[in-house]
């Protein structure tokens, strides 16, 4: 439900994958504009960790919040990055 693209075009793309009988997954998360919130940030994790590392992922953990990103030369908390 990205604001920068038209739900019509990942459907274009999930028609496609289906045709070429091609598996995928997705995950459609409404509102949540460009950024990925939390939500999808943990099943994202949990996805690389069943599929690539072939493992169960730990039940109930969570993320940490990522600090403010400083610029070379900025002091901590001014401007933010």
């Amino acid at each position: 439900m990205d604001t920068n693209v038209h739900p019509a075009n990942t459907l274009r793309v999930v028609d496609a994958l289906i045709k070429a009988e091609k598996d995928f997954d997705m995950l459609i998360i409404p509102d949540a504009q460009h950024a990925l919130p939390p939500y999808a940030v943990k099943r994202t994790w949990d996805y690389f960790v069943r599929n690539l590392l072939g493992e169960t992922p730990p039940e109930n953990y969570h993320l940490l919040p990522t600090p403010p990103r400083v610029r070379p030369g900025q002091a901590a908390g001014s401007d933010g990055w």
